[in-house]
């Protein structure tokens, strides 16, 4: 089942969302350092810039998955409703977390807890959309194989 937010058959969502999900392990990766290893201040700064980033980023791979997900048959949009739902949550938790450092740095503990349970939150929704993938078949080009695939094609690729 193709989706509507793709370039040349390729669904844009996926091809955004690994950049949040980078930038908010990156984060918690950085806060880890800092708290438990002792690292510079530098730690910290780079934690917080990342985690703006991916805040960013999650945002503008919204919009594609948005748009895919209006597209969905009912079974398919239950999965992405609570996928963007759970993907809203961690959302806010960072948005939450970058106003917790904004007005006590000092303090780590909290956002720290609210990085870890966000990066949690966020494998459960990895699997949802592993799921919409792999399980609902959503994005996935079902029609026939492409010309440069068929036996006997000038233009396939060699191994």
């Amino acid at each position: 089942m193709r989706t509507p937010a793709s370039i040349a058959k390729h669904p844009i969502h996926p091809m955004l969302v690994p950049i949040p999900i980078g930038l908010w392990l990156f984060s918690l990766f950085c806060d880890l350092v800092f708290t438990f290893g002792g690292g510079g201040e530098n730690w910290q700064i780079v934690a917080f810039y990342t985690m703006v980033g991916g805040v960013v980023g999650a945002l503008i791979a919204a919009i594609p998955g948005l748009i895919d997900m209006l597209s969905l048959p009912a079974g398919p949009k239950r999965t992405a409703v609570a996928h963007m739902a759970i993907n809203l949550t961690v959302v806010v938790l960072y948005v939450v977390n970058v106003f917790v450092r904004l007005a006590n740095p000092d303090n780590l503990e909290l956002a720290l807890g609210l990085s870890a349970v966000a990066v949690c939150l966020l494998g459960v929704s990895g699997w949802l959309g592993g799921k919409m993938v792999y399980e609902l078949r959503v994005a996935v080009d079902t029609g026939e194989e492409p010309a440069h695939l068929k036996a006997g094609s000038g233009d396939r690729i060699r191994a």
